[in-house]
């Protein structure tokens, strides 16, 4: 059995495929792709898999772009950080989904339902305009969040987004740092976050997202990774990986 994934955090792409691989020997990762050019690129010259694990939010755009133009017959799984989401959507069309961060039970279960399907090639293009719109219009850059919730003692406080320089994990927890330097806690998860305003905001890997204007600028590192230097002091060492650089660079020149 031969799987795509499309996930452009490498990290995130590399632990569904071992994942997958430990749950079943005989299926095989033939392929993971990046971005939806990089994706769509890929199934205009092959054909030869049987199931795709698809990430929703992409650097360059939402995945269901990727369907809505290509024609492709084999079922898909999405990957999604967020259990509001069309699932209704998803479950009419035959598509399964696995909320993040994934887990083994949750890869276990996704593949099982798959290996029942009665009809082993589903006609997914019908949907994709309908998916892609919902997810649109549900996304949180089009709900005017505009501010972010801080608790400070027995007081909640709203920040702007604009005034926050770093999104950042810290303790297992997400905090943030604004342009005052001052740092809080908040509620949301990265992934909540990423979603927020993807042309002012770039995630730079699992653990930070930035604020274009909190980035200085980026130095080369020995291992071909770029180390961000922000406007602002902070503690923590912002890296961005050598697969990643490209799609950054982009951001950095556009904003």
């Amino acid at each position: 059995m031969k799987i795509v994934i499309i996930e452009d955090e490498q990290f995130t792409a590399e632990d569904l495929a071992s994942t997958v691989m430990e749950l079943r020997s005989n299926y095989q990762v033939v392929k993971i792709l990046s971005s939806i050019k990089e994706a769509k690129v890929y199934f205009s010259k092959h054909a030869d898999f049987n199931l795709i694990f698809s990430d929703i939010h992409l650097g360059d755009g939402l995945s269901f772009e990727i369907f809505k133009s290509i024609p492709i017959k084999v079922p898909v799984i999405f990957c999604t950080a967020y259990d509001n989401y069309a699932i209704d959507a998803f479950k009419a069309n035959g598509i399964d989904y696995v909320l993040k961060p994934i887990n083994k039970k949750s890869i276990s279960e996704a593949i099982e339902k798959f290996e029942r399907l009665s009809t082993p090639v589903l006609e997914i293009n019908p949907g994709m305009a309908e998916l892609l719109e919902l997810f649109q219009s549900k996304s949180p850059e089009n709900k005017n969040n505009t501010s972010i919730l801080v608790h400070v003692k027995d007081k909640i406080i709203p920040i702007k987004t604009e005034d926050i320089a770093v999104f950042f994990i810290r303790n297992e927890g997400t905090s943030i740092l604004d342009f005052t330097g001052k740092i809080y806690s908040i509620d949301e998860t990265l992934e909540e976050i990423e979603l927020l305003n993807s042309t002012t905001f770039f995630r730079a890997n699992r653990q930070f997202i930035v604020n274009r204007k909190a980035v200085k600028d980026a130095a080369q590192h020995f291992s071909r990774k770029l180390i961000l230097n922000l406007s602002i002091p902070f503690s923590e060492q912002i890296t961005i990986s050598k697969e990643k650089t490209p799609q950054f660079l982009k951001w950095l020149k556009n904003t």
